[in-house]
């Protein structure tokens, strides 16, 4: 493969960041044969950090600078005399990592550990050293790093170093800055490589590396590593995109005019505001081109619209509405709701009168700044913990005021893995999840899960093994089953049985989304082999029992020598208000006077009896239970009846579906005040979530 197709940086449209900026590109080769030139040159080395310093101090004018030029003169000279495959002194690649960070805004500590990312795994300095002359922060950083460095792409030692990556990054976001920045200038230098070393290389960096920078939010390195992947796992594809890009180089572009135009409301409008056409890079070109089929000029970038305010954006939004046709369908507001990687802004459409349909997006600079570097622009994120808080144990975890949820359910879920290919396998597939939802607990907190996640999900999510005992939930106040998917916002309650011996059914893997919830399930089930292949609840055959009372109970009517009977549809007891009406044969139904079937009566002309209870207290009634099905729940149901004095005259209970099973009872109350006791009992039998009358 040519040098041009495995690096989209060789063209000035693949990388359109790089020609707004005035600032030349570090020229890694000329630096190389100054490092070449040995002690005589010695004094000339540091300026090699100039190119850093200068993109440090756009970020940070206040920055010392002189930490950084001992970081670079430790790195040169503990790397002297090593090369690189492509021929340059190792150094280089320090510097360049580091430049990449410094572009995007990392703060001085980040960008010292850059610089010695390398020195304590290739090198004699240790981390004694660095602690000395750096201090615990730069130490704690070069150590995360240097446990995720030396990547073996074997089938075996990959998923344990991402596993130690990942470790690594639950104690400082910053050590996936420095690795994703290592990573981005390592796809820059791939082409010295052989070809499947370089494939190998580019699907681990698709599946893994490219995910966890868009969930970190580095947005400018995540799409220059996609356009990197995409040139060298689709090089047809790639090709074809650069010719189309080039292309439209030579024709007319409409978007510089509507950009003109958007500056022009906004000033009429009294809006301080910076407008920018943004190219599209690489791959978003091609996945433009696949949807849209043809593409038209103005689908080659977009508009990015910069003021000061968040009242600015919903300003400017107003604004572009009423002077431009707006594309309703294409409007999405994440700065009422920030994405989980901490992205925000405004999206929207416009057509123009000649036609042209211009995507623009609005935001804070500050908003800007973040959606560009992601946690990166969030600078040193232990600023206000307790001076001694990097100096804690390397292995022991320390606290992330900015740690995101995704990630905190990553270090959860790994430690549970039970080896590396289960591990390898559900970290793709849990990084391939590109939305998240936040759903609130009844007890007030939240829950952070993926997009499509269950109820099973939201179970092991916040009970852990406890939730093996879960057997339903109440999405929103109404009772659902736990494969029942939850939306962004919702509030779920989840119920637990009291019986230690529940666990979950196989069914759960079904609808289980998140690796905590599979893997904890998994390993249940293979733990209790017997449980797994047993059914969760068993329907049983109606039992009847023929009780002494008659149909009337104590129910009577105002007609001699009627047959009186109480209506099944609404069961009534005392003291419920009744309405009688005579059937065929002579006999007489009693009715709950709210029952629908007594407007249906009267509307046949069914003629009307008064009727009224004895002065005897017991009565029939039937009751319907919901539960979640479990064994022994229809002996529990019946023993807790038994307790309340209760005789049962039929029961039936109907086949579960979906876990779910309905038990039906006729029984007879000695007393019709001991009813409400009665459900309230049926109710505490675990595994029952309603009783009510039928």
């Amino acid at each position: 493969m040519s040098a041009e197709a495995t690096n989209p940086e060789a063209h000035p449209e693949a990388r359109p960041e790089l020609r707004r900026r005035g600032r030349t590109r570090l020229d890694l080769r000329r630096l190389g044969r100054a490092a070449l030139l040995g002690p005589t040159s010695r004094d000339r080395l540091p300026d090699a950090i100039g190119h850093v310093a200068e993109a440090h101090r756009a970020h940070h004018p206040d920055a010392d600078l002189s930490v950084l030029r001992r970081a670079y003169l430790l790195a040169e000279t503990s790397h002297r005399g090593q090369m690189r495959k492509s021929g340059e002194p190792y150094i280089t690649h320090p510097l360049a990592v580091t430049l990449i960070l410094a572009e995007l805004g990392a703060e001085t500590t980040t960008l010292t550990a850059s610089l010695l990312h390398d020195t304590v795994e290739d090198t004699d300095v240790t981390l004694d050293q660095v602690r000395t002359e750096f201090g615990d922060e730069v130490c704690f950083i070069v150590d995360g790093v240097t446990k995720v460095e030396k990547i073996d792409y074997g089938a075996a030692a990959e998923p344990e170093t991402f596993r130690k990556m990942l470790v690594a990054t639950g104690n400082d976001v910053r050590v996936m800055s420095i690795k994703l920045a290592d990573r981005l200038h390592n796809m820059r230098t791939l082409g010295v490589m052989r070809p499947e070393k370089q494939a190998r290389i580019a699907k681990v960096t698709r599946d893994v590396l490219i995910p966890l920078a868009e969930r970190l939010g580095v947005q400018a390195l995540k799409t220059e590593l996609e356009d990197l992947v995409f040139a060298i796992l689709h090089p047809e594809e790639y090709e074809s995109t650069r010719a189309l890009i080039a292309a439209h180089a030579g024709e007319r572009d409409p978007l510089p005019a509507i950009a003109d135009s958007v500056r022009g409301v906004l000033r009429e409008a009294g809006i301080a505001a910076e407008v920018q056409v943004r190219p599209r890079h690489f791959v978003s070109v091609h996945r433009i081109a696949r949807t849209r089929g043809e593409l038209r000029g103005s689908d080659f970038g977009r508009i990015l619209v910069l003021v000061g305010e968040n009242a600015d954006c919903y300003a400017v939004l107003g604004e572009l509405h009423t002077c431009f046709t707006p594309v309703v369908s294409e409007f999405k507001d994440f700065i009422a709701t920030p994405k989980f990687n901490l992205y925000q802004s405004l999206h929207t459409a416009v057509a123009t009168p000649e036609g042209y349909v211009a995507e623009v997006i609005v935001r804070t600079r500050q908003m800007h700044r973040v959606a560009e570097a992601g946690v990166v622009a969030l600078g040193n994120p232990y600023a206000t913990a307790t001076p001694d808080a990097a100096a804690t144990d390397p292995d022991e975890e320390r606290v992330d005021p900015t740690r995101p949820g995704w990630l905190s359910r990553l270090l959860d879920w790994q430690q549970s893995a039970p080896d590396p290919d289960t591990f390898w396998t559900v970290l793709r597939a849990e990084l391939a999840q590109d939305r998240e939802i936040t759903v609130f607990r009844a007890d007030g907190g939240t829950l952070g899960l993926p997009a499509g996640a269950s109820c099973i999900d939201a179970a092991y999510a916040q009970h852990g093994a406890a939730a093996h005992g879960c057997i339903g939930a109440r999405v929103n106040g109404r009772l659902t089953s736990l494969s029942s998917p939850l939306s962004d916002g919702d509030t779920v309650q989840l119920l637990l049985a009291q019986d230690a011996s529940s666990g979950p059914a196989v069914e759960w893997l079904d609808h289980a989304r998140t690796p905590a919830a599979r893997i904890a399930i998994s390993s249940w089930l293979e733990a209790h082999p017997d449980r797994a292949m047993a059914p969760t609840s068993v329907a049983r055959a109606p039992l009847s029992v023929v009780g002494a009372r008659g149909g009337g109970g104590n129910a009577v009517a105002d007609l001699p020598d009627a047959t009186v009977r109480l209506a099944g549809c609404c069961t009534p007891v005392p003291p419920d208000a009744v309405a009688g009406f005579l059937v065929r044969g002579g006999a007489v139904t009693v009715h709950r006077i709210h029952c629908a079937a007594v407007a249906q009566m009267r509307a046949v002309g069914r003629t009307s009896v008064a009727v009224h209870w004895r002065a005897t207290a017991d009565c029939r009634v039937t009751l319907r239970a919901e539960s979640f099905g479990r064994p022994h729940l229809l002996a529990d149901l019946t023993e807790a009846i038994a307790r309340e004095g209760v005789e049962v005259v039929s029961a039936t209970v109907e086949p579960p579906v979906e876990q779910r099973v309905r038990h039906s009872y006729t029984l007879q109350l000695p007393d019709a005040a001991g009813l409400p006791a009665l459900m309230r009992a049926m109710r505490d039998v675990p595994g029952v979530y309603d009783v009510s009358r039928v």
